[in-house]
């Protein structure tokens, strides 16, 4: 799992950040049921996460508390593997995937929260 993680940093020419298998993350229902396409934001480590919130479809999530749930990494490579090779990007950056198409940039306001 690091290897591609690593992979996906040089790519980017970004330094590796571990998201550590027991530490948490947000995810939607739609990322999970497969909606296309996945994104990603990492915002700072904080309390036990990893600072990950990924979602399915084109709009931002809404405000709703209840719209991400959380899981371990550790379990992402069973129920949303094609995220995993992004989860070494630092905080701060973000990742939109769909078959055959990857954007991944830096948002310096992510580390603002």
């Amino acid at each position: 799992m690091d290897q591609d993680q690593v992979e996906v940093c040089l790519r980017h020419n970004v330094e590796f950040s571990v998201a550590e298998p027991s530490s948490k993350l947000g995810i939607s229902e739609g990322a999970l049921q497969g909606e296309q396409p996945l994104n990603g934001l990492r915002q700072p480590p904080e309390n036990g996460t990893c600072g990950w919130y990924i979602w399915g479809g084109r709009d931002f999530p809404p405000e709703d508390a209840d719209f991400f749930k959380p899981m371990h990494v550790s379990h992402l490579s069973v129920s949303c593997p094609a995220v995993v090779p992004y989860l070494g990007l630092p905080p701060g950056w973000r990742f939109l995937i769909a078959p055959g198409y990857e954007d991944v940039w830096f948002d310096a306001s992510l580390l603002d929260i």
